[in-house]
């Protein structure tokens, strides 16, 4: 019999850049499964549900981001991937099990903070291994970041997360890109070094907009669409205290 040689079903091994982008799928496949269980986007999903939908939160950004760029998807091609996302969707299933619902909101903020950066650092990388412009490199960068959460509210029948006020969701990546961008091409550091100063700050900045409630900036809008408008607050430090506002209220996803 043929022995099983596993290099013959996928690529089992990462360079710096793949292991970010694991980092980045895993994480965000936990963030998926919790966000399948909240509230406001729960529509009573199977457990087969719940994990296709931590999948689409994991491996989402990494395949739209492939795809524009005209590869095989990285997800696709290496197994950790799949692996690692079914464990980070088991986990997630387990904490929304064993906790409390202001627990787990307190924690689904801080992880998708800290999870927002690497996908904008691994997209904008691949996009200038690619010889995209610097432009280009940001712009796939939010694109990875965020397509995982746009197809789980649009699955969920909920307006896309890029689409309403928050705390600089789509901006934090922005400017993490830029960030690490400028840390590679301009002061040349490597790898590593600039992907640890892109996430400190991404992960920083987030953490502030989510503690003192900074949003994006929206235009006026009809007095009607004002009336009855709940006051926004600032959702990580009201959820850490344990005083989770009304769970009907849905501003700020």
């Amino acid at each position: 019999m043929t022995p099983l040689i596993l290099d013959q079903y996928g690529i089992w091994t990462f360079d710096t850049t793949g292991w970010i982008s694991l980092i980045a799928a895993v994480t965000n496949s936990f963030n998926g499964a919790l966000l399948a269980r909240r509230p406001d986007h729960y529509k009573h999903f199977t457990l087969a549900g719940v994990v296709v939908l931590a999948y689409a939160g994991g491996i989402g950004g990494g395949v739209v981001r492939d795809i524009l760029l005209n590869k095989v998807p990285a997800p696709l091609a290496n197994p950790w991937y799949l692996i690692g996302c079914m464990a980070a969707a088991a986990l997630a299933l387990i904490v929304d099990l064993r906790s409390a619902q202001k627990f787990k909101d307190g924690l689904f903020q801080f992880m998708t903070a800290f999870t927002l950066p690497w996908y904008a650092i691994v997209g904008a990388q691949t996009a200038m291994t690619a010889h995209l412009g610097y432009v280009a490199a940001v712009l796939i960068g939010v694109i990875a970041t965020t397509a995982g959460r746009w197809i789980i509210d649009i699955a969920c029948q909920q307006v896309p997360k890029q689409l309403v006020r928050g705390e600089f969701f789509v901006l934090t990546a922005a400017m993490t890109g830029v960030v690490y961008l400028a840390s590679v091409y301009a002061a040349h550091l490597d790898v590593v070094a600039a992907t640890a100063l892109a996430v400190i700050f991404g992960f920083g900045f987030r953490l502030l907009a989510l503690t003192f409630g900074w949003e994006e900036w929206e235009p006026w809008e009809p007095e009607e669409a004002r009336a009855g408008e709940k006051p926004r607050t600032a959702r990580l430090v009201t959820n850490l205290r344990s005083e989770f506002s009304d769970p009907d209220d849905t501003n700020g996803r």
